[in-house]
């Protein structure tokens, strides 16, 4: 014989209304937990299987032509020049784009939180343009600066004679060009992150510096930045992960010449994977910049200080 509702004990209803509260959240967390696992995980574990088959353009018509090879991608990898290659030129890429994009994203942001009116508001929104503009668009500026013949670029160093410079085509500078319109599309985010983090900090602790003698430096040092370190640190751990991924500029403005010296590790396995089809081999390359992209995350996070440490 069914319960009515007046006949459930208190001491049932009780239970019930806890259970339906815990699983409240759960609820409300599944689409993204779905979300998460099927666009992010599944391909992680896809990858992780295939990165141990000689999956190719072959396999893909026909799986009986997959073969099992173990760990053979993962020997070859580590004994590919090229691979090494792109990850010496991923290295010079994070040492030199990460602290350039926080540090002149930091400044950029106290200049423009030094005053509200109309002419800062615009700055802010013209800082953040490269954010919003297309990569397509940025390499088509950016290629007609850096032409050799007609590029901007070498006509003002004309100017103070000095000869044109290969901006493009010389293996080292090509590195510091690539990585000059990445740190220009990537300051553009961290400014408004930064200004955010800003305006968050109380005026009465900048206020009560000032009436103890504090000057401007003593107040962004003693004050400002301590106060900031949460979004320094969130602006680090994804510049850093966005730095081990860089493809865009490069594939776009030179394809990772001349001789292999803007080909970053994305861009390698991209090479790898959809211009030689090599998914197996370009699977297990993915798989080691994941591995490396955890390990960097997680020395960031271990070093990391905790709030009460301040």
């Amino acid at each position: 014989m069914a319960l009515t509702t007046s006949a459930i004990p208190p001491r049932m209803k009780k239970r019930r209304s806890v259970t339906s509260a815990g699983a409240t959240p759960y609820l409300f967390l599944s689409p993204a937990m779905l979300l998460l696992c099927a666009f992010g995980l599944l391909p992680i574990l896809v990858a992780a299987f295939v990165s141990f088959t000689d999956l190719n353009i072959k396999g893909l018509a026909n799986w009986s032509n997959v073969q099992f090879i173990g760990i053979d991608n993962y020997t070859t990898l580590f004994t590919d020049a090229a691979f090494w290659s792109a990850m010496g030129n991923t290295a010079i890429f994070v040492v030199f784009g990460v602290p350039v994009i926080i540090g002149v994203s930091l400044a950029v942001a106290l200049m423009l939180n030094y005053s509200q009116t109309r002419f800062f508001r615009f700055l802010r929104a013209f800082y953040f343009i490269p954010a919003i503009t297309a990569i397509v668009a940025v390499a088509l500026i950016w290629g007609y600066l850096y032409n050799t013949q007609f590029g901007l670029l070498n006509y003002l160093l004309s100017l103070v004679n000095i000869p044109p410079l290969q901006w493009l085509s010389d293996p080292t500078l090509a590195k510091f060009s690539v990585a000059l319109v990445a740190v220009w599309r990537a300051t553009g985010l961290n400014i408004i992150i930064f200004l955010a983090a800003l305006q968050g900090i109380p005026r009465d602790y900048l206020e009560a510096a000032e009436l103890d003698g504090a000057n401007s430096w003593k107040r962004i040092t003693r004050i400002i930045l301590p106060l900031m370190r949460f979004a320094i640190f969130f602006v680090t751990v994804t510049t850093v992960i966005s730095w081990l991924q860089f493809f865009d500029e490069p594939f776009v403005l030179t394809e990772g010449g001349p001789l292999g010296a803007t080909t970053s590790i994305s861009l390698f396995l991209f090479l790898e994977g959809f211009r030689l089809n090599q998914f197996g081999y370009a699977s297990a390359g993915s798989l080691v910049l994941f591995v490396i992209i955890i390990v960097a995350t997680l020395v960031q996070l271990k070093l990391r200080k905790a709030d009460d440490e301040y």
